[in-house]
């Protein structure tokens, strides 16, 4: 019998994070350097051979448009197909609330619960990182992007 398990996925930089989680402990850690579109798929198929996935957590936001796009499109769509919850969160979550690069020298950062831009003009180094304990407290079924940026003129 296939031990039951929850799947986390950061991808918002490189590299790609997944953590696998028992019991909201994580158990096992996966690194990708590779492009999410090419991983994504990959990486699930090997671990839907190994566990039984009972719920999907990511990254819904901000940060790179493509990379957010990317990951719900292909989490949703596991999601419907395989009658897998989906769950989603602010990036925010993952980097102890340290600005995220947006575009040029803006940043998105977090106040209170609104995140909003500001210029900064030395950039910090994107830290993201997987809880030992999930807190299921912070997600939301609520799983669409959250972009952040409107269109730049």
């Amino acid at each position: 019998m296939l031990k039951s398990v929850d799947l986390v996925f950061i991808t918002l930089s490189s590299p790609i994070q997944i953590g696998i989680y028992e019991e909201s402990k994580l158990i096992e850690t996966i690194l990708s350097k590779d492009k999410s579109s090419d991983v994504l798929p990959k990486i699930f198929s090997e671990l839907l051979g190994r566990y039984k996935i009972e719920k999907l957590f990511y990254t819904n936001g901000p940060g790179s448009f493509m990379a957010i796009k990317i990951a719900y499109i292909f989490l949703k769509s596991i999601s419907i197909l395989k009658n897998i919850p989906l769950f989603a969160t602010d990036a925010f979550y993952f980097n102890d609330n340290t600005p995220i690069k947006a575009i040029g020298k803006l940043h998105f950062v977090k106040i209170s619960s609104e995140i909003k831009t500001i210029k900064l003009e030395i950039a910090p180094e994107p830290n993201f990182r997987l809880p030992d304990v999930l807190d299921y407290n912070e997600f939301s079924t609520t799983a669409t992007p959250v972009y952040g940026i409107g269109a730049v003129g």
